[in-house]
């Protein structure tokens, strides 16, 4: 993949984080490895967003070591070493001299020195960070450290404090900066692309695989060859699974399908989620139920700006959507005695959004000292109300048993509200029927 951003992105990131360490202090940060599918093949690799989040760089099996001490701060990279046969098979490698020449390295090694170079790079610091949940880093540092347990005598002092580095960098990464705002404009615009294809494709017939390829297929021609996750295109009662990835069926005639997909743009993610009929034109339940759920989307994408409770647009999205089911009768009592019971989660049981960024569910704490956070500038998120009537949900009338309906679009809190950056795919009955219609001819 070639990479779009500067390296000066990423010192800049080097920089802002090791800011934030008392001296003496080291960071850990261990690449993706190659992970097999079968036999001798591997999953296409896609390289741990938090290590390339600091380096760019995009080969498996590599590590980083930063330190600060009172001398200065030093940036190590343990990598796969230059291997002229493995290379013939596989693809060229940055190498040790590589790295240093692009990706600003200050020193190298290959990743065969683990175990001879990092006691003696570790030997008197006393804080170490890494990401705990890496559980095969875990493991190295345990080894790294009984290793200069056992030099004591020689006068070899590991590390004091192990901490936690995703503390830190969790929210480093909630917060992206105008270069990572333009290519999360470019994942957005690409996936609402992709979505107009395939609802222009759309027809009775048609399998749901069918409509993934055209997804997949914009994608590709549009420098993603990987999706931000795998595609959900469910028609019918498979509306109705929020996380149903077979799309193996075929559409039907009055049946509505769901697409809940995103491209993936320099390790970037868009994640659009559009609901049409199958046929071009929706029914009059189907018709009530998508207004419901577009007039949650609208409006709780109204109240996206700095200073915002993350949680009280989620409260809001629920007050519409019960008030909405109340009033097609779907939903039996007072509106605020339904809410404190939960009744609506029999329709609409996810929470409205999430946070959007390298990881389709980005990194990030909601709650900050206990409390759902406020709204930042720079955040981007997911807008997502839904409403699911399962097919076999026998206290509703049979009407309306099957209809599912989500809508999603991404959007990115700006200094005074908010930039729906998913815009170029169409939301209103109106326009997703105008949109099919012209379609046909």
């Amino acid at each position: 993949m070639i990479n779009i951003l500067n390296q000066a992105e990423f010192a800049q990131r080097r920089e802002a984080l090791l800011a934030q360490l008392a001296d003496n202090s080291a960071v850990v940060i261990k690449s993706a490895p190659m992970v097999n599918r079968n036999s001798d093949v591997d999953y296409l690799f896609r390289q741990d967003s938090n290590f390339y989040y600091f380096t760019g760089f995009n080969e498996p099996d590599a590590l980083i070591l930063l330190k600060k001490t009172a001398t200065g701060i030093e940036y190590h990279m343990f990598c796969q070493p230059r291997n002229k046969e493995m290379e013939i098979w596989f693809g060229y490698r940055a190498g040790e001299e590589g790295v240093r020449e692009q990706y600003q390295v200050d020193y190298s090694y290959s990743n065969e020195q683990y175990a001879e170079k990092m006691p003696e790079l570790l030997n008197g610091l006393d804080h170490l960070y890494f990401h705990w949940e890496n559980d095969s880093l875990s493991e190295q540092v345990q080894t790294w450290l009984a290793a200069m347990r056992k030099r004591s005598r020689q006068g070899v002092i590991p590390p004091s404090q192990l901490l936690q580095l995703a503390n830190i960098t969790n929210e480093m990464r909630l917060i992206k900066s105008p270069a990572e705002q333009d290519l999360m404009r470019q994942a957005s615009q690409i996936s609402a692309q992709a979505h107009v294809k395939a609802i222009q494709a759309c027809k009775p017939g048609v399998m749901e695989y069918q409509l993934d390829s055209h997804l997949q297929h914009h994608f590709s021609m549009n420098a993603c060859p990987q999706a931000a996750y795998p595609s959900i295109v469910g028609s019918g009662k498979n509306c109705c699974i929020l996380h149903y990835i077979e799309n193996d069926q075929p559409l039907s005639d009055g049946d509505l399908v769901l697409i809940d997909a995103g491209a993936e743009y320099q390790y970037y993610a868009g994640d659009i989620t559009r609901t049409f009929p199958v046929n071009g034109k929706y029914s009059e339940e189907q018709g009530l139920i998508y207004n419901l759920v577009l007039k949650a989307n609208i409006e709780c994408i109204e109240m996206v700006k700095p200073g915002t409770n993350w949680n009280a647009i989620h409260d809001h999205a629920v007050l519409v959507l019960t008030q909405g089911l109340v009033d097609l009768g779907l939903l039996q009592g007072d509106v605020t005695h339904l809410i404190e019971q939960e009744a609506y989660r029999e329709f609409f049981m996810h929470k409205l959004g999430h946070w959007l960024g390298m990881d389709v569910h980005d990194v990030g704490d909601y709650k900050v000292d206990g409390q759902w956070r406020d709204l930042q500038a720079g955040m981007v998120m997911t807008v997502e109300p839904g409403i699911y009537i399962a097919v076999d949900n026998m206290q509703v009338e049979a009407r309306w048993r099957g209809i599912g309906v989500r809508i999603e679009d991404d959007v990115l809190v700006t200094e005074n509200g908010c930039e729906v950056m998913t815009s170029d795919v169409p939301k209103s009955i109106a326009e997703i029927e105008a949109l099919m219609a012209a379609s046909t001819r």
